[in-house]
């Protein structure tokens, strides 16, 4: 076991977008950040570039919506680094219809590898911190989630669960020293967002206040406040990188 002398953090979708830029914000600030991704090669790639940087990180590639590939995921961390004391449940994806063209199959997946991969790499790493009485889970949501989406009602669904979720968390486990809480961010400039219609991505930016989709690093920066001491204060709690799309 490599310890880096931080917190072990588990990144779930950090191969590319927000959650690479969320796993090379934790190990700049010396978390030992353990990524995972669908796509092993993009995991690779993402640690390679963190260990070049000076940082310490490990691959624990698999599908966030198999119960099976999370124990491994789980497992994969332990070996590297220890227990898991951070958790960043990101992995996720985007799929542009309108509701009467969805399928079944369609909502189903999109709520099992949001939602469902969130319960299941959460469910993994909880026991672990609650025993340890303490730990952070941030759970990337969407704005979406707050105001519903055109063409993306399954994504919003997804979305939605995910911020009730953790506010029903938060109430549980706050008091035993697990702090949950969610981050929506608004558009983003990532390949995701970039593979919705030029339409959507034109009519989307007319709407906001500040004029512009926001970039990964600047969605990382929330996270990483969040699972900073600075953040001891904040427990169920979703906060909006949003170009203002969402103010409360």
């Amino acid at each position: 076991m490599d310890s880096g002398g931080g917190r072990v953090a588990l990144v779930t979708g950090a191969g590319a977008g927000i959650g690479r830029a969320i796993a090379e914000k934790l190990a700049k600030g010396g978390e030992s950040v353990v990524v995972n991704d669908l796509k092993g090669e993009a995991a690779e790639e993402v640690v390679a570039g963190i260990r070049g940087a000076g940082g310490t990180a490990a691959t624990a590639p698999g599908d966030v919506s198999n119960p099976e590939d999370v124990r491994g995921i789980v497992e994969a961390a332990a070996a590297a680094f220890g227990p898991v004391e951070v958790l960043v449940n990101n992995a996720g994806f985007l799929q542009q219809k309108l509701f009467v063209d969805l399928t079944f199959e369609d909502f189903q997946r999109m709520i099992a590898v949001h939602l469902g991969g969130t319960f299941l790499c959460t469910s993994a790493v909880l026991p672990g911190m609650l025993e340890r009485g303490g730990g952070v889970v941030v759970n990337v949501a969407s704005q979406l989630g707050q105001i519903g989406g055109v063409e993306l009602s399954h994504y919003s669904a997804a979305k939605a669960g995910i911020i009730g979720l953790t506010k029903s968390l938060a109430r549980e486990v706050s008091a035993q020293g697990v702090r949950v809480n969610a981050v929506a961010p608004g558009p983003i400039n990532t390949e995701l967002v970039l593979g919705l219609s030029e339409e959507w991505r034109n009519n989307k930016a007319a709407e906001l206040p500040l004029g512009r989709f926001g970039e990964p690093e600047e969605v990382a920066e929330t996270v990483a406040f969040l699972v900073s001491d600075a953040a001891s204060l904040y427990v169920g709690q979703t906060l909006g990188p949003n170009s203002g799309d969402v103010m409360l």
